[in-house]
């Protein structure tokens, strides 16, 4: 998940192009009149798309689970009261479309839909369709029974969105399109600052009927299956910059009755997971960027968490924010020095230790600056100089002693000093007679099983890294092959 997320950028405008021409940070629009148009320049958050999930066949998850069905559950929730009888015949109605609109469709389209579908029984089965979560789901069901009878096919990780909306989708294969919430509260933020009013308005008051009480408050959750995460969860990372775009928009456009409604949001950051993200620690609280995995520690998120907590704090003047920031800033402090490996910086430290890719090493220098300019603290302040420094500093390796005989393999031991593309190439006399690519290896100690060259007598051994910025670093050792013994 990591759900691996951004900074604004104004919003882009709109031009007609054919699909097979638009890039892939671009906005496909669906309109009413089956054609697709691009916004460009309004991918504006980025998150890691889940695995691409092995196809599955197209029958109903309910026909393998022991949990109700949909309809089933909706029939309850017209029995209790929770769903007027015009409610439940207009859930029924997309719902059964849906249905009919797979048993229609071919190919992807059909699985993308069935797969839709799927999602809605398992969460049916396990009796959770609530009724605050049914206007997400049905306008799931909706846009993507819409997109997938109309619309063109799409490439992994599109956003895409429809006339009469400014929500951000998604295209996830195997779960067809959902809710991009990052995505969606970052366009939120472009729309406030390039001052579209109307537009922002719109999406603000789109964005809060779709959110579901969880928590003791309202949360705006990604009702699919992540990467380890069980639908419906929740993050830290999606939920600050919700907090932080609707409390700006609600404020700018003078609809500061909306505060009370917002500031629900807080309530995932003061329960612990699934429910909630807060994870104690000994310095105050983490906040986890996938309440469905919680000894996974994602730095960007939680920062940029507090980033918005901050925002919503000094919009809202609510003493809660204002707690919740002071406690997630105490753990960040002892927190991100570990994320510094002194030479580059840490995408994620727990069950998966994982070095930034270029784009989250950026990303995550921007978010502590970003708090850096709100707290003025060193430790925030400080490791993003270091980030920034990082980018021009070559990687560095270290050769340990190594014995090589004629023909056999041997052990080649090294140290790298940060992610980097690293080549092995081995030299007689300035010509090469030995090199291999080694793709790209994490900082650290490191060892390969190497076959020496059969011609005995001196070498030289070298071992060249370039790193993520496009650094170049290498080390040089004179090695001699001996006879075997």
């Amino acid at each position: 998940m990591v759900l691996k997320s951004a900074c604004l950028a104004a919003a882009g405008c709109l031009i007609s192009a054919a699909p097979a021409a638009a890039r892939a940070s671009d906005l496909l629009v669906l309109g009413r009149d089956g054609h697709v148009h691009v916004h460009r320049a309004l991918s504006l958050e980025s998150e890691p798309a889940p695995r691409p999930a092995p196809r599955r066949a197209v029958v109903a998850h309910a026909a393998r689970s022991r949990g109700p069905t949909v309809t089933a559950e909706l029939k309850r929730m017209l029995g209790d009261g929770a769903l007027t009888p015009e409610a439940y015949g207009q859930r029924r109605a997309v719902y059964d479309d849906a249905r009919r609109a797979v048993r229609r469709l071919r190919g992807t389209r059909r699985i993308e839909l069935a797969d839709v579908l799927d999602d809605l029984s398992a969460m049916a089965a396990a009796h959770k369709l609530t009724p605050t979560r049914l206007p997400a789901l049905w306008a799931t069901l909706a846009a993507n029974r819409r997109w997938w009878s109309t619309g063109p096919l799409l490439g992994y990780g599109q956003r895409v969105g429809f006339s009469g909306s400014e929500l951000v989708w998604q295209f996830y294969p195997g779960h067809g399109l959902q809710i991009q919430w990052l995505g969606t509260f970052g366009k939120l933020n472009a729309l406030w600052s390039s001052r579209s009013n109307r537009r922002a308005t719109e999406l603000m008051l789109e964005a809060l009927s779709l959110a579901t009480q969880r928590a003791g408050g309202i949360a705006w959750e990604y009702l699919f299956d992540f990467d380890g995460s069980r639908a419906p969860w929740v993050s830290s990372l999606a939920q600050g910059t919700g907090l932080q775009s609707l409390a700006r928009t609600a404020v700018r456009v003078k609809r500061t009755d909306l505060l009370p409604s917002i500031t629900g949001g807080l309530g995932i950051f003061t329960r612990r997971p699934p429910q909630g993200v807060r994870v104690r620690t000994d310095g105050g609280a983490h906040y986890l960027q996938y309440s469905g995995l919680p000894h996974l520690e994602i730095l960007n998120g939680f920062i940029q968490s507090l980033v918005g907590l901050h925002d919503f704090a000094a919009l809202s003047g609510s003493a809660l924010a204002k707690s919740l920031e002071a406690g997630g800033e105490a753990a960040a402090r002892v927190e991100v020095p570990r994320f510094d490996t002194g030479a580059w910086s840490m995408y994620s430290l727990g069950p998966v230790d994982e070095e930034s890719d270029l784009h989250y090493h950026l990303l995550l220098r921007d978010f502590l600056a970003h708090l850096c300019d709100r707290t003025g603290d060193a430790v925030f302040c400080g490791t993003a100089a270091n980030f920034t420094r990082y980018l021009s500093v070559p990687p560095l390796l270290r050769v340990r002693a190594l014995t090589l005989r004629s023909g056999r393999v041997g052990r080649l031991r090294f140290r790298l000093s940060k992610v980097s593309y690293v080549t092995v190439r081995f030299l007689r006399r300035g010509r090469v007679v030995q090199a291999a690519g080694l793709g790209t290896l994490r900082h650290g100690s490191k060892h390969i099983w190497w076959r020496a060259p059969r011609r005995t007598g001196r070498y030289t051994l070298q071992i060249l890294a370039t790193d993520l910025a496009g650094n170049h670093g290498g080390v040089e050792k004179n090695v001699r092959v001996r006879r075997r013994s």
